[in-house]
């Protein structure tokens, strides 16, 4: 009996130190970040979960229209107004230059540019007691229409804070 006993023990013991070998197991890994930004200045998305990630234009097919993109940010700034500019020409491309699609962008209603010299975006006022602004993207449509394709593009804002 106690042999029987001592088999039966044993195999329990090997059986569940083989199902630990066996045993499902399943890791995540990702990315964590912060910008914690200085209380006199700062233009900031209102919501943080979209700024990093490829944005979609909407494409309607029964309109043959593409859509726009409207985000908000949180903006403030202790002494004077904010400017901004866009780095360079926004649009989107498939690789055919002739098909770009150029993009209007206006952060707080002011069209932006790609000049060197940035424009107003936020009064001082504005920018003292802080404020939401929403950024706006449109496509422009192309003087041959929209073509089929993949297109890609990035736009690329410049905020700065205007001289008192």
């Amino acid at each position: 009996m106690i042999k029987q006993w001592a088999i039966a023990a044993s195999l329990g013991v090997a059986t569940l130190m083989s199902s630990q070998g066996f045993a499902a197991r399943e890791e995540h890994e990702f990315e964590i970040s912060v910008n914690i930004p200085t209380l006199a200045f700062y233009v900031i998305p209102a919501e943080t979960d979209w700024i990093h990630r490829e944005q979609r234009l909407p494409w309607n097919p029964h309109t043959s229209t593409l859509g726009g993109l409207r985000k908000y940010f949180d903006v403030k700034h202790d002494t004077s107004a904010i400017e901004a500019r866009l780095e360079s020409e926004p649009y989107i491309s498939n690789g055919n230059d002739a098909e770009n699609i150029y993009l209007r962008v206006s952060f707080n209603g002011q069209e932006l540019s790609h000049d060197a010299q940035p424009r107003q975006v936020v009064s001082a006022q504005d920018a003292m007691t802080g404020s939401r602004v929403r950024l706006d993207i449109e496509p422009t449509v192309p003087s041959g229409g929209y073509k089929p394709g993949n297109f890609y593009g990035n736009v690329l804002l410049v905020f700065s804070a205007a001289a008192p």
